[in-house]
């Protein structure tokens, strides 16, 4: 039996003007643990590689989306991936880590790799669908994942993809709380995860 599709339905924002940017790093900086993830425009030839054009924040309320070829998030971005006492929570961080540590300088801090604790209790898939498939029981669709990325205007089908996408994150961290898997020391925590309400 196929299981359910997972969509985010909630409230996505995306990012563009001043006051927008600071109605997010408000609600970031209001919350104990956020989900995070990036999108990259997709290579189509041996050695092409592009940086990331878009992170995706998702809080309790809300997913906050930037692009970051249209404006310059550096400081607030460093900012959020600085601060010691929130929690971001993903999958496979050390890529889009690295990534986004070309565009702009920062050091992380409390970065808890759902992947990487996943692996230590025994699993061998541990990508963000197989975790999502697993413990929230529900599909992610990989239909958009190459779709291009770089545009200006995003289309609602992606913006719906990138935000679903940071949302389970942050759903899968809350389960492995409730689940008790956080108490296992993670290779990509530089600080303890402390718990969310």
């Amino acid at each position: 039996m196929k299981l359910p599709i997972l969509r985010y339905d909630g409230a996505t924002h995306l990012v563009k003007t001043a006051s927008d940017l600071k109605r997010a790093t408000d609600e970031i900086e209001g919350e104990q643990v956020v989900g995070f993830d990036t999108e990259t425009p997709p290579t189509f030839r041996k050695g092409q590689v592009h940086a990331p054009t878009l992170v995706q924040i998702a809080t309790s309320q809300s997913v906050h989306l930037f692009q970051l070829a249209q404006s310059d998030f550096a400081v607030a971005l460093s900012a959020i991936f600085e601060n010691p006492h929130l929690i971001k929570a993903g999958v496979a961080l050390g890529r889009d880590l690295s990534d986004l540590r070309k565009l702009f300088a920062f050091t992380p801090a409390n970065v808890v790799d759902l992947g990487e604790i996943a692996k230590r209790q025994g699993l061998k898939q541990t990508g963000l669908r197989n975790l999502a498939g697993l413990f929230l029981g529900g599909r992610i669709t990989k239909g958009l994942q190459t779709s291009n990325w770089a545009q200006r205007n995003l289309s609602a089908t992606q913006l719906r993809y990138a935000a679903t996408d940071a949302w389970a994150c942050r759903e899968l961290y809350l389960r492995f709380q409730a689940l008790g898997l956080l108490n296992l020391p993670s290779m990509a925590t530089p600080a303890t995860p402390q718990p969310a309400k």
